[in-house]
């Protein structure tokens, strides 16, 4: 089996791209950024990159090319950073993209609904399950925001209802409010790779023809049942208006990606059209509804 060498080192005050330029130079077949000190980072905007504020990197070389303390003195050089803080290790090459996933199990959201990796099965006969892995866009019930949405979709009837996952990501809450018994979910993001991954988990649950994806929010359908939002507290405010034309009376809002001190701003833009309460809060991330007046 083919062994690799992992070069890994603080960021610091290092420059990103030139310290991944570097990594490469001295011939690296992977860089990687993760998180020091599990701090969170919110969802980039298509285009962004962000760091967490402790950043290591990690670089990975074909064990072949160099011994690990060749390589590190020559990375030392290249970063201009001292030897000692580079640590070395001989890893083996397994298959990276599932390795991960093991850590990724089935999570149930109210009394039925459940989202599980392809790699592991729901048994109870009652549940109405979701699956899905981790991928390139937000959402896969991991996160606080995304359990609320999914729970809120639990506790409520969806059978008929028309549906718009408003900020997409991953597709999840379209997927599951179309399992859970809605005629049809419309999704919009602003990332194309969200449409990406929300089709794609469309069609491995089998609900692709219920699933209609939008690149401009004016073909989105007026009169909706239920408007589910899940992304940052700003543009919720300032979506309002929109929001509000999307949902027909009577109609709920779901809202969610805000945390406690922006519950009063994003209420206060809501309340117009909207009779807004709190529904459920999860490590510090609320969760808002409002029924259209």
């Amino acid at each position: 089996m083919t062994s690799f060498v992992e070069l890994s080192f603080e960021l610091g005050p290092l420059d990103p791209e030139t310290a991944e330029a570097a990594c490469f130079t001295c011939g690296a077949s992977a860089v990687t950024f993760v998180d020091s000190k599990d701090d969170p980072i919110l969802e980039p905007l298509p285009g962004e990159f962000r760091l967490w504020p402790a950043t290591r990197m990690q670089a990975l070389f074909a064990e072949s090319a160099h011994e690990p303390e060749h390589l590190v003195t020559l990375l030392s050089a290249a970063l201009g950073a001292p030897a000692a803080s580079i640590t070395a290790r001989v890893v083996e090459d397994r298959a990276w993209e599932r390795e991960w996933l093991k850590d990724f199990h089935a999570m149930r959201f109210g009394e039925r609904l459940w989202v599980c990796p392809h790699h592991e099965q729901v048994t109870d006969p009652h549940a109405v399950v979701v699956h899905m892995d981790p991928g390139l866009a937000f959402g896969t019930g991991t996160h606080p925001t995304t359990a609320l949405c999914l729970e809120w979709l639990d506790r409520h009837p969806l059978a008929g209802a028309r549906i718009i996952d408003y900020g997409c990501g991953s597709g999840v809450l379209a997927v599951a409010g179309v399992k859970l018994g809605a005629a049809e979910a419309h999704c919009f993001d602003i990332d194309p790779q969200a449409l990406i991954a929300t089709r794609d988990n469309a069609e491995a649950n089998g609900v692709a023809n219920r699933v209609m994806l939008h690149t401009s929010t004016e073909t989105l359908p007026e009169g909706v049942d239920v408007l589910v939002s899940n992304i940052l507290s700003g543009p919720l405010c300032e979506l309002a208006p929109r929001f509000a034309a999307l949902v027909r009376p009577g109609g709920d809002l779901v809202l969610a990606g805000l945390m406690e001190q922006e519950v009063s701003d994003v209420t206060h833009a809501h309340d117009a059209c909207f009779d807004m309460r709190f529904f459920g809060q999860r490590e510090g991330w609320v969760g808002l509804c409002g029924r259209r007046q």
